[in-house]
Protein backbone atom coordinates (compact mmCIF):
# COMPACT_ATOMS: atom_id res chain seq x y z
CA UNK A 1 0.00 0.00 0.00
CA UNK A 2 1.49 3.41 -0.96
CA UNK A 3 1.94 6.15 1.61
CA UNK A 4 -0.87 8.54 0.45
CA UNK A 5 -3.41 5.71 0.51
CA UNK A 6 -2.11 4.59 3.90
CA UNK A 7 -2.43 8.11 5.32
CA UNK A 8 -5.91 8.56 3.84
CA UNK A 9 -7.05 5.37 5.53
CA UNK A 10 -5.48 6.54 8.78
CA UNK A 11 -7.28 9.88 8.51
CA UNK A 12 -10.63 8.15 7.97
CA UNK A 13 -10.04 5.79 10.89
CA UNK A 14 -9.04 8.58 13.29
CA UNK A 15 -11.79 10.89 12.03
CA UNK A 16 -14.45 8.25 12.69
CA UNK A 17 -13.15 7.77 16.20
CA UNK A 18 -13.11 11.54 16.81
CA UNK A 19 -16.69 12.01 15.62
CA UNK A 20 -18.05 9.11 17.63
CA UNK A 21 -16.04 10.21 20.64
CA UNK A 22 -17.32 13.79 20.35
CA UNK A 23 -20.88 12.48 20.26
CA UNK A 24 -20.36 10.70 23.54
CA UNK A 25 -18.02 13.22 25.18
CA UNK A 26 -20.53 16.00 24.52
CA UNK A 27 -22.56 14.41 27.29
CA UNK A 28 -19.78 15.25 29.72
CA UNK A 29 -18.20 11.84 29.98
CA UNK A 30 -14.45 12.32 30.46
CA UNK A 31 -13.79 8.59 30.20
CA UNK A 32 -15.00 8.60 26.59
CA UNK A 33 -12.42 11.20 25.62
CA UNK A 34 -9.65 9.27 27.36
CA UNK A 35 -10.75 6.06 25.66
CA UNK A 36 -10.64 7.75 22.25
CA UNK A 37 -7.16 9.16 22.94
CA UNK A 38 -5.99 5.78 24.21
CA UNK A 39 -7.28 4.03 21.10
CA UNK A 40 -5.85 6.62 18.70
CA UNK A 41 -2.57 6.52 20.62
CA UNK A 42 -2.38 2.76 20.13
CA UNK A 43 -3.21 3.10 16.43
CA UNK A 44 -0.44 5.66 15.96
CA UNK A 45 2.03 3.73 18.12
CA UNK A 46 1.68 0.50 16.15
CA UNK A 47 2.06 2.26 12.82
CA UNK A 48 4.89 4.65 13.70
CA UNK A 49 6.98 2.46 15.99
CA UNK A 50 6.97 -0.46 13.56
CA UNK A 51 7.77 1.58 10.47
CA UNK A 52 4.38 1.44 8.73
CA UNK A 53 4.33 5.22 8.34
CA UNK A 54 7.14 7.41 7.10
CA UNK A 55 8.70 10.52 8.61
CA UNK A 56 6.25 13.40 8.84
CA UNK A 57 3.18 11.15 8.79
CA UNK A 58 1.58 12.74 11.83
CA UNK A 59 1.92 16.22 10.37
CA UNK A 60 0.27 15.08 7.11
CA UNK A 61 -2.53 13.27 8.99
CA UNK A 62 -3.11 16.24 11.30
CA UNK A 63 -3.37 18.71 8.42
CA UNK A 64 -5.80 16.45 6.57
CA UNK A 65 -7.94 16.01 9.68
CA UNK A 66 -8.23 19.79 10.06
CA UNK A 67 -9.30 20.08 6.42
CA UNK A 68 -11.98 17.43 6.76
CA UNK A 69 -13.13 18.58 10.20
CA UNK A 70 -13.02 22.41 10.16
CA UNK A 71 -12.60 23.90 13.62
CA UNK A 72 -11.08 20.70 15.00
CA UNK A 73 -8.84 21.33 17.99
CA UNK A 74 -6.56 19.08 19.95
CA UNK A 75 -5.24 16.97 17.08
CA UNK A 76 -2.06 18.70 15.99
CA UNK A 77 0.95 16.54 15.19
CA UNK A 78 2.32 17.29 18.67
CA UNK A 79 -0.94 16.29 20.32
CA UNK A 80 -1.14 13.11 18.28
CA UNK A 81 2.32 12.27 19.63
CA UNK A 82 1.00 12.92 23.16
CA UNK A 83 -1.77 10.40 22.52
CA UNK A 84 0.82 7.87 21.42
CA UNK A 85 2.83 8.48 24.59
CA UNK A 86 -0.36 8.27 26.68
CA UNK A 87 -1.07 4.83 25.26
CA UNK A 88 2.51 3.69 25.71
CA UNK A 89 2.58 4.91 29.33
CA UNK A 90 -0.54 2.86 30.14
CA UNK A 91 0.01 -0.01 27.73
CA UNK A 92 -0.76 -2.42 30.56
CA UNK A 93 -4.44 -1.53 30.05
CA UNK A 94 -4.36 -3.00 26.55
CA UNK A 95 -5.44 -6.66 26.49
CA UNK A 96 -3.34 -7.32 23.38
CA UNK A 97 -0.18 -5.70 24.70
CA UNK A 98 2.88 -7.78 25.49
CA UNK A 99 3.07 -6.05 28.88
CA UNK A 100 -0.49 -7.00 29.81
CA UNK A 101 -0.50 -8.67 33.19
CA UNK A 102 -2.98 -10.78 35.10
CA UNK A 103 -3.67 -7.77 37.30
CA UNK A 104 -5.98 -6.41 34.60
CA UNK A 105 -9.01 -8.08 33.10
CA UNK A 106 -10.48 -6.71 29.88
CA UNK A 107 -13.82 -7.70 28.42
CA UNK A 108 -14.24 -9.15 24.94
CA UNK A 109 -14.22 -6.82 21.95
CA UNK A 110 -17.24 -6.33 19.73
CA UNK A 111 -17.24 -4.80 16.25
CA UNK A 112 -19.26 -1.61 16.39
CA UNK A 113 -19.65 -1.50 12.64
CA UNK A 114 -21.83 -4.64 12.83
CA UNK A 115 -23.71 -3.55 15.95
CA UNK A 116 -26.76 -1.33 16.34
CA UNK A 117 -26.02 -0.81 20.01
CA UNK A 118 -24.63 2.50 21.24
CA UNK A 119 -24.63 3.10 24.97
CA UNK A 120 -24.86 6.47 26.66
CA UNK A 121 -21.38 6.16 28.08
CA UNK A 122 -18.42 3.86 27.87
CA UNK A 123 -18.73 1.04 30.39
CA UNK A 124 -17.63 -2.55 30.74
CA UNK A 125 -20.57 -3.50 28.53
CA UNK A 126 -19.88 -0.93 25.80
CA UNK A 127 -19.23 -1.84 22.19
CA UNK A 128 -15.69 -1.30 20.91
CA UNK A 129 -15.02 -0.04 17.43
CA UNK A 130 -12.37 -2.02 15.55
CA UNK A 131 -10.33 -0.52 12.70
CA UNK A 132 -8.04 -2.63 10.55
CA UNK A 133 -4.86 -1.58 8.83
CA UNK A 134 -2.97 -4.32 6.98
CA UNK A 135 -2.36 -7.01 9.59
CA UNK A 136 -3.25 -4.82 12.56
CA UNK A 137 -6.49 -4.74 14.52
CA UNK A 138 -6.64 -1.49 16.44
CA UNK A 139 -8.98 -0.84 19.37
CA UNK A 140 -10.23 2.73 19.10
CA UNK A 141 -12.46 2.37 22.14
CA UNK A 142 -11.23 0.45 25.16
CA UNK A 143 -13.64 -0.85 27.79
CA UNK A 144 -11.55 -1.79 30.77
CA UNK A 145 -12.62 -3.66 33.86
CA UNK A 146 -10.31 -3.98 36.83
CA UNK A 147 -11.03 -6.77 39.33
CA UNK A 148 -12.18 -5.37 42.67
CA UNK A 149 -9.41 -7.16 44.52
CA UNK A 150 -6.67 -5.40 42.56
CA UNK A 151 -5.18 -2.03 43.32
CA UNK A 152 -5.61 -0.04 40.11
CA UNK A 153 -7.44 3.30 40.64
CA UNK A 154 -9.81 2.83 37.70
CA UNK A 155 -12.49 5.34 38.67
CA UNK A 156 -9.89 7.96 39.56
CA UNK A 157 -8.04 7.29 36.29
CA UNK A 158 -11.11 8.13 34.19
CA UNK A 159 -11.87 11.30 36.18
CA UNK A 160 -8.50 12.86 35.34
CA UNK A 161 -8.47 15.12 32.24
CA UNK A 162 -6.04 14.32 29.45
CA UNK A 163 -3.99 17.48 30.11
CA UNK A 164 -3.45 16.36 33.70
CA UNK A 165 -2.53 12.86 32.54
CA UNK A 166 0.12 14.43 30.32
CA UNK A 167 1.52 16.43 33.24
CA UNK A 168 1.65 13.30 35.41
CA UNK A 169 3.24 11.20 32.67
CA UNK A 170 5.96 13.72 31.90
CA UNK A 171 6.70 14.64 35.50
CA UNK A 172 6.33 11.34 37.36
CA UNK A 173 8.15 8.08 36.70
CA UNK A 174 7.11 5.53 39.33
CA UNK A 175 3.71 3.85 39.04
CA UNK A 176 2.99 4.37 42.76
CA UNK A 177 3.60 8.11 42.44
CA UNK A 178 1.37 8.28 39.37
CA UNK A 179 -1.43 6.55 41.28
CA UNK A 180 -0.97 9.11 44.07
CA UNK A 181 -1.29 12.16 41.79
CA UNK A 182 -4.18 10.62 39.84
CA UNK A 183 -6.00 10.14 43.13
CA UNK A 184 -5.26 13.72 44.23
CA UNK A 185 -6.58 15.17 40.96
CA UNK A 186 -9.73 13.03 41.07
CA UNK A 187 -10.48 13.73 44.72
CA UNK A 188 -9.58 17.43 44.84
CA UNK A 189 -10.39 18.51 41.26
CA UNK A 190 -6.96 20.13 41.01
CA UNK A 191 -6.14 22.71 38.40
CA UNK A 192 -3.21 21.88 36.16
CA UNK A 193 -0.95 24.55 37.68
CA UNK A 194 -1.64 23.19 41.18
CA UNK A 195 -0.80 19.68 40.00
CA UNK A 196 2.44 20.91 38.45
CA UNK A 197 3.43 22.53 41.75
CA UNK A 198 2.62 19.37 43.72
CA UNK A 199 4.84 17.34 41.40
CA UNK A 200 7.62 19.95 41.53
CA UNK A 201 7.47 19.91 45.34
CA UNK A 202 7.45 16.07 45.33
CA UNK A 203 4.23 15.82 47.31
CA UNK A 204 4.32 12.04 46.86
CA UNK A 205 7.76 11.77 48.42
CA UNK A 206 6.80 14.02 51.31
CA UNK A 207 3.43 12.55 52.20
CA UNK A 208 2.43 13.04 55.79
CA UNK A 209 0.87 9.63 56.21
CA UNK A 210 -0.54 8.72 59.58
CA UNK A 211 1.25 5.89 61.41
CA UNK A 212 -1.15 2.95 61.38
CA UNK A 213 -1.44 -0.83 61.13
CA UNK A 214 -3.94 -0.73 58.23
CA UNK A 215 -1.78 -2.86 55.92
CA UNK A 216 -1.75 -5.70 58.44
CA UNK A 217 -5.33 -5.52 59.71
CA UNK A 218 -7.64 -4.57 56.82
CA UNK A 219 -8.97 -7.44 54.66
CA UNK A 220 -7.34 -6.50 51.32
CA UNK A 221 -4.62 -4.29 49.86
CA UNK A 222 -7.04 -2.00 48.03
CA UNK A 223 -8.96 -1.13 51.19
CA UNK A 224 -5.73 -0.69 53.14
CA UNK A 225 -4.40 1.71 50.52
CA UNK A 226 -7.63 3.74 50.60
CA UNK A 227 -7.45 3.96 54.38
CA UNK A 228 -3.78 5.01 54.30
CA UNK A 229 -4.60 7.75 51.79
CA UNK A 230 -7.65 8.86 53.76
CA UNK A 231 -5.85 10.11 56.86
CA UNK A 232 -2.95 12.50 57.47
CA UNK A 233 -0.58 12.46 60.44
CA UNK A 234 -1.51 16.00 61.52
CA UNK A 235 -4.65 18.12 61.25
CA UNK A 236 -5.20 21.82 61.72
CA UNK A 237 -8.41 22.22 63.70
CA UNK A 238 -8.47 25.96 63.13
CA UNK A 239 -12.06 26.26 64.38
CA UNK A 240 -10.88 25.33 67.89
CA UNK A 241 -9.47 28.31 69.78
CA UNK A 242 -8.19 27.27 73.17
CA UNK A 243 -7.94 30.91 74.20
CA UNK A 244 -11.73 31.08 74.09
CA UNK A 245 -12.08 28.00 76.28
CA UNK A 246 -10.19 29.47 79.19
CA UNK A 247 -7.05 31.16 80.39
CA UNK A 248 -5.31 27.83 81.07
CA UNK A 249 -2.40 26.46 79.12
CA UNK A 250 -3.59 24.50 76.07
CA UNK A 251 -2.22 21.23 77.47
CA UNK A 252 -4.67 21.53 80.37
CA UNK A 253 -7.77 22.11 78.31
CA UNK A 254 -10.41 19.55 79.22
CA UNK A 255 -10.96 16.95 76.49
CA UNK A 256 -14.72 17.27 76.81
CA UNK A 257 -14.52 21.00 76.02
CA UNK A 258 -12.44 20.28 72.92
CA UNK A 259 -14.95 17.61 71.97
CA UNK A 260 -17.83 20.07 72.33
CA UNK A 261 -16.11 22.53 70.02
CA UNK A 262 -15.62 19.74 67.50
CA UNK A 263 -19.31 18.80 67.75
CA UNK A 264 -20.36 22.45 67.37
CA UNK A 265 -18.17 22.68 64.27
CA UNK A 266 -18.68 19.14 63.03
CA UNK A 267 -19.03 20.28 59.40
CA UNK A 268 -15.60 21.93 59.56
CA UNK A 269 -14.18 18.86 61.27
CA UNK A 270 -15.48 16.57 58.51
CA UNK A 271 -14.13 18.91 55.83
CA UNK A 272 -10.75 18.83 57.58
CA UNK A 273 -10.75 15.03 57.66
CA UNK A 274 -11.82 14.63 54.04
CA UNK A 275 -14.66 13.52 51.81
CA UNK A 276 -17.35 10.96 52.48
CA UNK A 277 -17.49 11.22 56.28
CA UNK A 278 -20.92 11.19 57.91
CA UNK A 279 -21.25 12.16 61.59
CA UNK A 280 -23.10 9.60 63.71
CA UNK A 281 -22.66 11.05 67.19
CA UNK A 282 -20.46 12.01 70.13
CA UNK A 283 -20.22 10.11 73.41
CA UNK A 284 -21.86 7.28 71.49
CA UNK A 285 -23.24 4.70 73.91
CA UNK A 286 -21.70 1.22 73.66
CA UNK A 287 -22.44 -1.58 76.12
CA UNK A 288 -21.31 -5.16 76.47
CA UNK A 289 -21.90 -7.47 79.46
CA UNK A 290 -23.28 -4.53 81.44
CA UNK A 291 -20.13 -2.42 80.98
CA UNK A 292 -20.70 0.92 79.28
CA UNK A 293 -18.31 2.78 76.97
CA UNK A 294 -18.63 6.26 75.44
CA UNK A 295 -16.22 6.91 72.56
CA UNK A 296 -15.75 10.59 71.81
CA UNK A 297 -16.76 10.78 68.14
CA UNK A 298 -18.25 8.22 65.76
CA UNK A 299 -18.39 8.62 61.97
CA UNK A 300 -19.19 6.49 58.96
CA UNK A 301 -16.99 6.75 55.87
CA UNK A 302 -18.71 5.88 52.60
CA UNK A 303 -15.50 5.39 50.64
CA UNK A 304 -14.12 2.92 53.19
CA UNK A 305 -17.59 1.51 53.95
CA UNK A 306 -16.61 1.45 57.59
CA UNK A 307 -17.35 3.01 60.95
CA UNK A 308 -14.59 5.35 62.12
CA UNK A 309 -14.25 6.10 65.82
CA UNK A 310 -12.13 9.10 66.86
CA UNK A 311 -10.81 9.42 70.39
CA UNK A 312 -9.67 12.93 71.33
CA UNK A 313 -6.72 13.45 73.67
CA UNK A 314 -5.29 16.80 74.74
CA UNK A 315 -1.89 15.51 75.84
CA UNK A 316 0.89 13.29 74.53
CA UNK A 317 0.15 9.92 73.01
CA UNK A 318 0.06 6.98 75.45
CA UNK A 319 0.02 3.33 74.48
CA UNK A 320 -2.99 2.79 76.73
CA UNK A 321 -5.07 4.78 74.24
CA UNK A 322 -4.74 1.90 71.78
CA UNK A 323 -6.11 -0.55 74.32
CA UNK A 324 -9.05 1.78 74.82
CA UNK A 325 -9.64 1.88 71.06
CA UNK A 326 -9.44 -1.92 70.89
CA UNK A 327 -12.38 -2.16 73.26
CA UNK A 328 -14.44 0.29 71.21
CA UNK A 329 -13.64 -1.45 67.92
CA UNK A 330 -14.46 -4.89 69.28
CA UNK A 331 -17.87 -3.72 70.48
CA UNK A 332 -18.57 -1.79 67.27
CA UNK A 333 -17.71 -4.79 65.09
CA UNK A 334 -19.82 -7.11 67.23
CA UNK A 335 -22.81 -4.94 68.09
CA UNK A 336 -23.04 -2.07 65.58
CA UNK A 337 -21.32 -2.93 62.26
CA UNK A 338 -23.59 -4.17 59.46
CA UNK A 339 -22.70 -7.48 57.75
CA UNK A 340 -21.82 -5.75 54.46
CA UNK A 341 -19.52 -3.19 56.09
CA UNK A 342 -15.75 -3.40 56.47
CA UNK A 343 -14.04 -3.65 59.88
CA UNK A 344 -14.37 -0.53 62.03
CA UNK A 345 -11.37 1.80 62.16
CA UNK A 346 -10.06 3.66 65.19
CA UNK A 347 -8.15 6.94 65.27
CA UNK A 348 -6.43 8.52 68.26
CA UNK A 349 -6.26 12.28 67.74
CA UNK A 350 -3.86 13.75 70.26
CA UNK A 351 -1.70 16.84 70.78
CA UNK A 352 1.64 15.18 70.15
CA UNK A 353 3.07 11.74 69.40
CA UNK A 354 6.46 10.12 68.91
CA UNK A 355 6.00 8.58 65.47
CA UNK A 356 8.59 5.82 65.92
CA UNK A 357 7.08 4.83 69.26
CA UNK A 358 3.56 4.74 67.78
CA UNK A 359 4.70 2.52 64.90
CA UNK A 360 6.40 0.19 67.37
CA UNK A 361 3.47 -0.29 69.77
CA UNK A 362 0.68 -0.35 67.18
CA UNK A 363 2.09 -3.22 65.12
CA UNK A 364 0.86 -6.02 67.41
CA UNK A 365 -2.78 -4.89 67.57
CA UNK A 366 -5.19 -6.81 65.33
CA UNK A 367 -7.77 -4.05 64.87
CA UNK A 368 -7.17 -1.27 62.28
CA UNK A 369 -5.96 1.82 64.13
CA UNK A 370 -3.93 4.93 63.54
CA UNK A 371 -2.59 7.88 65.52
CA UNK A 372 -2.71 11.50 64.32
CA UNK A 373 -1.97 14.82 65.97
CA UNK A 374 -3.69 18.19 65.75
CA UNK A 375 -2.97 21.86 66.22
CA UNK A 376 -5.40 24.69 66.90
CA UNK A 377 -5.65 28.35 65.92
CA UNK A 378 -3.95 29.54 69.10
CA UNK A 379 -0.91 27.40 68.34
CA UNK A 380 -0.39 28.63 64.79
CA UNK A 381 2.74 30.70 64.21
CA UNK A 382 2.09 34.37 64.99
CA UNK A 383 2.98 35.45 61.46
CA UNK A 384 0.49 33.01 59.97
CA UNK A 385 -2.24 33.90 62.44
CA UNK A 386 -1.92 37.58 61.60
CA UNK A 387 -2.25 36.74 57.91
CA UNK A 388 -5.68 35.19 58.49
CA UNK A 389 -8.79 37.43 58.53
CA UNK A 390 -10.54 37.79 61.88
CA UNK A 391 -14.09 36.57 62.32
CA UNK A 392 -15.71 39.92 61.49
CA UNK A 393 -13.55 40.37 58.39
CA UNK A 394 -14.44 36.87 57.27
CA UNK A 395 -18.14 37.58 57.72
CA UNK A 396 -17.78 40.66 55.50
CA UNK A 397 -15.98 38.62 52.87
CA UNK A 398 -18.76 36.05 52.92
Amino acid sequence: MNQPATYNKAVETIKTAILQGQYEAAKGVNRIQLAVYFGIGKYISLNTRKGKWGTGALEVISQQLRKELPGLRGFSATQLKEMRLFYEAWMMLDPNSSVMTDELQVIDNYNITNSSVMTDELSTNSPIMIAELDDYKIDIYQAIKIPETKDFPLEDFFKVPFTHHTIIRTGVKSIEARYYYIHRVAEENLQSRVLEKLIKDDAFGHQDLMPSNFAQTLPNASLARKAVMMFKDEYLLDFINVEQIGERESIDVDEREVEQQVVQNVKNFIMTFGNDFAFIGNQYHLEVYGVEHFPDLLFFNRELNALVVVELKTGDFKSSYLGQLMSYLSILDTKVKKPHENPSIGIVLCKSANREYVEFVIRDYDKPMGVATYTTTAEMPEKLRKALPDVEALKKLL
